[in-house]
């Protein structure tokens, strides 16, 4: 049995479970703080290391611009926000298999997006134009199938 590649995956978010194509996505990162305590009747000479809270860093999607896609919603999201309100949501990234049947998941919660970036434009360049989006959220759940 091999490794799976990374090169299969897929995005779906919202309550609906839209899906898009992107060519990245990357952060999904957690950790836990390590927390130095020694009790006030501690006879021994060191601290002990406790977890703490935990932390979840942000998710950056990237994906190639195609016309037909421009209303898939993620411009009408980031546009919702207003101060002191954001629609979060569930953003689903999984893994897929040769059968594209996903062998892992990490779901999302509660995300909202605070980054869209367009492409960078160069009258000389051939590129692929690229955009991404950043969402914050507040936690990261991993399945495995």
């Amino acid at each position: 049995m091999y490794p799976l590649t990374t090169l299969h995956f897929q995005v779906s978010w919202g309550d609906s479970q839209q899906t898009s194509s992107f060519s990245e996505v990357s952060g999904l990162t957690m950790e836990a703080d390590a927390v130095d305590y020694r009790g006030g009747a501690d006879r021994s000479l060191s601290v002990q290391k406790i977890p703490g809270l935990r932390k979840y860093g942000n998710v950056t999607f990237k994906r190639g611009i195609v016309p037909a896609e421009s209303g898939n919603g993620l411009f009408d999201w980031f546009n919702s926000i207003t101060a002191g309100a954001v629609q979060r949501r569930t953003v689903t990234v999984s893994l897929l298999n040769e059968e594209r049947a996903p062998v892992m998941t990490w779901k999302i919660r509660d995300a909202w997006p605070v980054k869209i970036e367009g492409p960078g434009l160069k009258g000389s360049g051939n590129e692929i134009a690229i955009e991404s989006m950043e969402v914050v959220h507040e936690g990261v759940e991993v399945e495995v199938a």
